[in-house]
């Protein structure tokens, strides 16, 4: 080295002084070498092991029995749901089913021949010519009536055989 301060042709004081610089530095890296080295032993000396463990408590055990709970609310819950939704659907397609033009006109049309049976059935009871007995078979039903001047007896079977019977008193009630 003595060379290269030769060739730079630098005083004893100089190189002295030089020499100083770079022990400085020297012992500056040394410094901080030193501490780097203590920060990394110190975080080995508070290292610890690495361990795995599974959050889901199906595979810990740790809460399992409220974990199964809330999955089968949300399942009962889902089945609910599409129970509900299909039930919508399907009354729906009912509803649409009952309002369309065909389904209104039959309703109509039904309901007018059932009042004119009505009428027909309330003049030949009442009309000027009253009948004393008669019957009517209307959706498998049987309707049988008589009349002996005081008591007009209504006599109905139905198509599971059941009978049902109105007697209703002619002259002794009016509006």
């Amino acid at each position: 080295m003595t060379a290269s301060y030769k060739k730079r042709r630098l005083t004893k004081e100089q190189i002295r002084q030089e020499e100083a610089a770079k022990a400085r530095v020297g012992a500056w890296f040394l410094f901080v070498g030193l501490i780097m080295f203590t920060f990394i032993l110190a975080q080995n000396i508070r290292a610890d092991q690495i361990v795995h463990k599974f959050k889901s408590p199906s595979f810990n055990g740790i809460n399992t029995s409220s974990h199964y709970l809330t999955i089968e609310n949300q399942e009962f819950s889902r089945k609910l749901t599409i129970k509900e939704e299909i039930k919508a659907l399907q009354d729906e397609i009912e509803r649409e089913k009952e309002n369309s033009t065909l389904a209104r006109f039959m309703r109509n049309l039904e309901s007018r021949v059932y009042a004119e049976l009505s009428r027909q059935l309330v003049n030949n009871l009442f009309g000027e010519t009253p009948s004393s007995s008669g019957t009517i078979t209307l959706e498998g039903n049987t309707i049988e009536y008589t009349s002996d001047g005081v008591t007009l007896t209504l006599k109905i079977t139905e198509a599971d055989g059941t009978i049902t019977e109105i007697t209703i008193p002619i002259g002794t009630f009016t509006f």
